[in-house]
């Protein structure tokens, strides 16, 4: 981070241990980075419950959400009630985004982001999943146990500005899919054989022209076809060229993140050499 968030840790740590931190050796993202936060306190916690640092995320509902826990949840999504507080735009775009990851088989709870709590089960549960390129609000559903709802109002922005732009919005949207879901192959092939029908139509059509003579002569629907099936098989190849290179990533088994300083409290210790979920 380019301000002083580890500077305030650091601080807080010094002056109580029950304020503890730990701060990557770069930056691998958002979700890599709520990960080892989760990770590391897996086998330290009863339970844990993560929220963005932009005070908008609702603190009250972290009360009702140690409560459904207490009542038997082992995941507990905080779910916005409404989007009052966002602008046309972003509400616009928002729902475009729940709308696309779940058509394209990504199965995400609506209008939650990253607030909600984890059992430890559940922490133990999400360490079994082992890649790189995540996608929480996709893997976290896909754990299992029993899990609840707390609704609440997101509050406007204190400070700063939004980290999600439109593009990177539909670069996150496009890492779930594809770290979730084999669903745009399926479409590639149901486009193919659709294609195909046409053609065959096409065809039929040609020779009845013939036949009865009226032959059209004209270059332009072969070259608007031409142009559109190209368009579409260059569009296919790199749906199948982005889940190729992602298999790639994936196999050379790299750490998703590695962890330069652990502040913690020498009681309380957590062993944090694990390659499979992060490197210390």
């Amino acid at each position: 981070s380019s301000d002083r968030t580890w500077e305030l840790i650091e601080s807080y740590h010094e002056k109580d241990l029950l304020y503890q931190g730990i701060k990557l050796s770069r930056n691998r993202g958002h979700q890599n980075a709520l990960m080892a936060g989760l990770m590391t306190v897996r086998t330290l916690c009863d339970m844990a419950i993560s929220m963005d640092a932009d005070l908008q995320d609702d603190v009250d509902a972290i009360d009702k959400m140690i409560l459904k826990f207490q009542e038997g949840a082992d995941v507990v999504y905080g779910v916005r009630s409404s989007r009052k507080t966002d602008t046309f735009f972003k509400k616009t775009t928002a729902q475009t985004f729940y709308r696309l990851m779940n058509t394209m088989g990504a199965q995400t709870v609506y209008n939650h982001a990253d607030f909600r709590l984890l059992s430890r089960r559940a922490l133990v549960g999400l360490s079994e999943f082992r890649e790189v390129n995540m996608f929480l609000r996709g893997m976290v559903p896909l754990v299992g146990f029993p899990s609840d709802v707390v609704y609440y109002e997101r509050a406007e922005r204190f400070a700063g500005t939004s980290k999600y732009p439109l593009k990177k919005m539909i670069r996150f949207a496009m890492e779930g899919i594809t770290s979730l879901s084999t669903e745009p192959i399926q479409w590639i092939t149901k486009l193919g054989f659709f294609i195909f029908l046409v053609s065959i139509a096409f065809l039929i059509y040609t020779l009845v022209q013939h036949a009865t003579g009226h032959t059209e002569v004209g270059w332009s629907s072969t070259f608007i076809s031409i142009w559109a099936i190209g368009g579409l098989i260059m569009i296919s190849l790199g749906v199948l060229g982005d889940y190729i290179g992602r298999i790639y990533l994936e196999t050379k088994a790299r750490p998703r993140y590695i962890i330069e300083t652990y502040l913690k409290d020498p009681d309380r210790e957590v062993d944090l050499i694990d390659p499979a979920v992060g490197r210390r």
